[in-house]
Formats: structure tokens, sequence, C-alpha cells
């Protein structure tokens, strides 16, 4: 795979400052495919610099500008559409379809809507005798994730570029090529030097040195609730503001007069796509007890459509997951549910294939509220299924846990649905199935995170507010 050896800084590749560099591995078989830079706090530092420095400039460019960038910069991801989709699918191991799909597809998308929202947005007011304005907050620190590496830098770039914030990425170590095609496209779309940099490195040396830098005004942070309490203690030593999205658990919630084949079958994709690692992934099924035996029964079914394998073959949809501490530690979930009484009625802890990073997709039943599965984030292809006696008893079971990123309601129909999720603690519920939505706002409750991303309110989190009184 193509990897630059040097950090984009101020509009070009420039050297890294050390020489430590960070291995690339495909996780279907475990090769190294490339290596890149492992930025230095000397690299953070000189990004931040550049952003500074590009600021004023950037902040000052007339919004309907802005966008048309950010609509340049749309086309220039499309137009590398194939090499993203490879890339993704080689270092993080995403079926070559679904990382089309959706692992540039949504990302594209995402982009289209803020060229257009950056035009549109009102960023001043009038109340009473005052004019409101909505500057941009100014540099941006976004830390993004592996699992979608080109969706959380695209969430996290677009509305900063909208509100005339400039930037500093630092990607996820495991998917840094990604990032490195996405600056070619920042070059070729014409976005001034200095606006976006990225850096590549861990966490904890560029990760860290970039939430902690004077300079940075915003930390944008997508990961584990871990690493994000930590990044917002850093940042709070500082007062400057985090936008947080970790960790969770999510509740799919299966009422009585539900389409069951329909929930269920769509409840177990969404578990098993981009194997089990999405945050928002509905690895918690609820099932009243006199419908229970029948979901399960079809939950074990609807694995078969789930073919694991080469990522890279036709007909595969469920690949490795990242790397090899991210699977042993999923297989230890695996056996420790079984360890505690869970019934396995598909996969389990043994690896499906002799090479490479797999997990086999995993269904649990007679899963208990109180269960290690039900309450810790596995982050890969398990499904839990719990049992419920009546509506209030499914509640507390779905807000039974420290986090609130998603969920799900089904129902015979919406209106029962949305009564129900009215009352979830979560900050996004699909109703008898509906579509993911790129102009809605993306987000935490609890433990899951500070802050929102995509349309409008995912905008708001890049600006700051001033009244002018007269």
């Amino acid at each position: 795979m193509k990897a630059h050896d040097g950090m984009y800084i101020d509009g070009a590749w420039r050297p890294a400052a050390g020489s430590d560099l960070i291995e690339v591995v495909n996780p279907a078989d475990g090769q190294v495919i490339a290596q890149v830079p492992a930025g230095t706090e000397e690299d953070v530092d000189a990004a931040v610099r550049a952003a500074r420095a590009a600021l004023p400039g950037w902040a000052a460019t007339a919004p309907a500008e802005r966008a048309a960038l950010i609509g340049a910069l749309r086309d220039a991801l499309s137009s590398r559409t194939s090499e993203l989709t490879e890339t993704i699918t080689a270092e993080l191991g995403s079926p070559l379809g679904f990382s089309k799909a959706v692992h540039v597809g949504a990302p594209i998308a995402v982009a289209t809507s803020y060229a257009e929202l950056a035009s549109s947005y009102a960023f001043e007011e009038r109340v009473g005798n005052s004019t409101v304005l909505l500057e941009p907050i100014g540099v941006v620190a976004a830390i993004t994730p592996w699992n979608y590496p080109l969706h959380q830098v695209v969430a996290k770039v677009a509305p900063a570029l909208a509100a005339g914030c400039t930037l500093v990425l630092k990607p996820a170590e495991d998917t840094p090529l990604t990032a490195q095609l996405f600056a070619e496209a920042v070059h070729e779309a014409g976005i001034p030097a200095g606006v976006f940099n990225l850096v590549t490195g861990t966490g904890p040396v560029a990760g860290q040195a970039l939430a902690a830098h004077e300079g940075v005004d915003l930390v944008s942070f997508t990961g584990s609730t871990a690493v994000g309490k930590q990044i917002g203690a850093t940042a709070g030593a500082a007062v400057k503001r985090v936008a947080l999205e970790l960790g969770g658990k999510s509740a799919n919630v299966i009422l009585p007069g539900a389409d069951l084949v329909k929930a269920v079958a769509a409840g177990v994709g969404h578990v098993m796509n981009n194997s089990g690692q999405s945050c928002n992934a509905l690895t918690r099924m609820l099932v009243h007890r006199d419908h229970y035996e029948e979901a399960v029964s079809l939950a074990a079914a609807a694995v078969a459509d789930y073919p694991t394998g080469d990522p890279r073959e036709a007909g595969v949809r469920v690949g490795p997951v990242v790397n090899a501490k991210q699977h042993e530690r999923v297989r230890g979930f695996i056996t420790k549910g079984v360890e505690e009484g869970a019934r396995l009625v598909a996969g389990g802890p043994d690896a499906p294939l002799e090479q490479g990073y797999f997990v086999a997709p995993t269904v649990f039943a007679d899963v208990t509220p109180d269960m290690t599965i039900a309450q810790e984030e596995i982050f890969g292809p398990v499904l839990s299924i719990l049992r419920y006696e009546d509506e209030e008893e499914a509640l507390s079971i779905a807000n039974g846990t420290v986090y609130g990123l998603g969920g799900a309601v089904w129902a015979a129909d919406d209106a029962t649905a949305v009564a129900f999720a009215r009352r979830m603690d979560t900050g996004q519920v699909d109703i008898n199935g509906g579509r993911f939505n790129v102009l809605a706002p993306f987000g935490g409750y609890k433990q899951s995170g500070v802050g929102r991303e995509l349309g409008a309110h995912g905008l708001a989190e890049y600006l700051q507010t001033k009244s002018l009184q007269f």
C-alpha cells in the first residue's frame, strides 16, 4: 500500500521530526503492509502553529467560499473511491462491498451535507437589541478512531471547515493510510495551506501532546470511554472545549406485536456489520418472554447469512477484527459469557480461520442484565439476547448500563415505538428499522460522550457565541 513518510503540515508533506515508525498490519493475514512515521511533540507543535497561523484568514473567508472548497474536497474523495475502498479493506479488514458503500459512501454524503450547510447556516441573528454572532472556536484537535477511518475524519473535518476553524488531525495508528489519502484529497481540493494538518502517531505521544497543546481551542475525540475521560481531564485543566463520542452498549428492544422476523434479522445484521466494531452496534437484543425462544432460533439461523473470510472475496460479510489485541479481547469476552452461564447458540471463542484476526459471529441466549457481556462494550461480532417480562422491565434493562449512544425499538406501529423510545436514556433511537440520517445529530448520553456530530448540531460544536448590544 502507498504510504507517505512524512507529515502533512502547512500545505505540504514534510519529514517527521523523529525516526520511529508505526507498522500498518493487514488484519486478514497479520502481514505488515506499510509503515508511517510516529509523530512527536515537535511534529504536533509544528502542525498546531501552522493551524494557528492560518486561522485568521480562514475564519474571515466567506461561508460560500468555504462551502465551495468543502464541495471540492467531496469531489476529490469521490474520485478516489476505489483507492479508498481498497485501503480501508487492507488496513481495517472490512469486506470490499461494505467498505465502498459505507466506509466511503457515507463520508461523501456527510461532506455533501456540509458543503450545502456551510453556505446556508445562520452565523448571526438579531435578538432584541442584540446581534448574536456565531464565530469559529479556533484551532481544533481532531483525534479519530480506527473503526470508521474515513467517516470519523469527515464528520469532524467538514463541520470544522464549515465553521471557519483550522485543524490538526491525529488518526488512529491502526488505520493511518486512509487519513493520508484524505490529506491528498484536501490538497487537491485547494484548501489553503495550514487550514488542515495531519500528524500520524500514537495516542500516548501525539494524541496527548495535541490534547494538551496550548494552541488548541477544542479537542474532538472519538474512541473508548476510558481514553475519553483522560482527554477530558487534560482539556479541562486548560479550560478548553471538548467533544467526545465514546462507547456504547445499545439496546434493540422488540416489543410484542412487532414483526419479529424482520426485527431479529435487522438486529443481527447491525451487530455483524463491520465485524461488530461500531460504537452504536445493537449488541443487546431485548425480547418479550412469549417470543423469546423464537427470537433466539431466528438469530442463530440468521448468522448463516454472514459468512466470515477474506474481506477481498465476493460474498464475505464478516472480516477480521482490527488487530491481535482486539482479537484476544473479543474472544475473552465470549469465554467470559460462557463462564457466567450464558447459552451459546452460535459461534464461540475458537478462531474460525487459521490466520488473521477473525472472530466467529456469536450469539448468546439466556443473558441476564448483570452479566459482563450485557454491561461492557465488546466491539466484536457478539450479540446478547435478553428476556423481559413487561415494558417496564424492558426499559429498566435498556437503560441499565453506563452507556447511552444508540438504540432501536420495534413495535406494531410507530406511535408505540416512539412512546417507548422517548423514555430511553440514549442519544439516537431507530424506530421500526429507521435508516441512518447524516443530517441528524449523533452522540451519546451518560458515559457515551459529550456533544454531537453531523448536521447543524455537529456544526454548532465548532462555534462560539458573541453578542453585540446596540
